[in-house]
């Protein structure tokens, strides 16, 4: 073979062999699906001035300027008790009758200013006749006048003293409500004894769609409440659930055994879910000095202890960034270092981008 050929043959094996090898596929940068950004959401950074909370403990009470005690006018023998414990009265309703002697006599006493105002009536018909007639004086009908004023006065005064006492009839004295409410206290029952010098009250009504809140703040804690704070109120029963409303008084006489001073929240009493003596557990926010920045606490990531957020560019650029967190305080965390207002963060479903990007 001619040396040429073998040449040939060689320059060929040789550009064969460096023949650049196919490039690997380059990895595809991350992006969120259609789907996840529906599954996400994204929220704002904003400057907001920082604050803090006191929690306290204190119990539900009525609005004693809603609350009525209702006391026996008679004492006697209880004959009826038409309502119970909780019950919701009309007004002018009856609760409770009770079968009274005095009662009895006021009866008699109404019987008699009756008869004497009739008697008085007719004694002043006669006496005018006479002086018609020259048979008696003036004198004679100015007192007959007299004594008929004094038989009407009579008789209105037994008739507003058993207007006040709601006589009925058979010496029945009527126990009424004397406002819309809810029964909140009841010390009667059938069959009971009432002595007429009787100190105790026989219900309590109270209209509860307005209720209190009392709570104790220790003494260190004082300087921090003031009126008008907004409040948050959990009770046992709705643990799910916070009841708004505001501080309205501050009692400024502290409790001489716990050193604790009472305040007063009023709040609206939506649905009729707050009863009277359940426990309460009372948030109070204030304005601790300063301001920095915000975003929920739901998009701080704890992992390997530190914290971290991811902030959203774009579908296809996010960052984890380190932060640190001054507080967090309900459903916001106060972050000092790491992010600025205005950038936007994941807050929902935070966990699966970030496993998504660590991967």
């Amino acid at each position: 073979m001619k040396p040429s050929i073998w040449w040939a043959i060689g320059g060929l094996f040789m550009l064969t062999s460096c023949d650049p090898k196919p490039a690997p596929d380059v990895a595809k940068a991350f992006m969120l699906s259609d789907t996840m950004m529906q599954r996400i959401r994204i929220d704002s950074a904003y400057q907001q001035p920082v604050r803090s909370e006191l929690t306290l403990v204190g119990k539900i009470v009525a609005d004693e300027n809603r609350v009525i005690k209702v006391f026996p006018l008679v004492g006697g023998n209880v004959e009826d008790v038409r309502v119970e414990l909780g019950d919701y009265v009309r007004k002018g309703q009856v609760l409770a009758s009770i079968r009274s002697g005095e009662v009895a006599d006021l009866e008699r006493q109404i019987i008699q200013a009756q008869s004497d105002l009739l008697l008085a009536e007719k004694n002043l018909r006669v006496a005018e006749d006479l002086f018609e007639t020259k048979l008696t004086s003036q004198r004679e009908v100015v007192a007959a006048q007299k004594e008929l004023e004094k038989a009407q006065a009579e008789s209105n005064r037994v008739k507003e003293v058993s207007r006040i006492y709601g006589i009925g009839k058979a010496s029945m004295y009527t126990v009424k409500a004397p406002i819309d409410g809810y029964v909140i206290e009841k010390n009667v029952n059938r069959d009971m004894q009432l002595r007429s010098d009787n100190a105790d009250n026989l219900f309590t009504i109270g209209q509860i769609n307005q209720i209190w809140v009392l709570a104790n703040v220790n003494e260190s804690d004082i300087r921090q409440v003031r009126t008008g704070m907004d409040a948050s109120v959990q009770t046992l029963s709705y643990p799910d659930e916070r009841f708004k409303g505001q501080v309205d008084k501050i009692y400024t006489v502290l409790d001489p055994n716990t050193k604790a001073m009472t305040v007063r929240i009023r709040l609206a009493n939506q649905g009729m879910k707050l009863r009277p003596e359940m426990h309460a557990t009372v948030t109070l926010r204030y304005e601790a000095g300063g301001e920095a920045a915000t975003v929920p606490s739901s998009a701080v990531i704890f992992d390997r202890s530190k914290h971290y957020v991811l902030i959203f560019h774009s579908r296809s650029d996010i960052e984890v960034r380190e932060v640190t967190v001054l507080k967090s305080l309900g459903d916001r965390a106060y972050i000092s270092q790491g992010i600025k207002p205005g950038e936007k963060v994941i807050s929902k479903n935070q966990l699966l981008v970030y496993n998504a990007l660590n991967n």
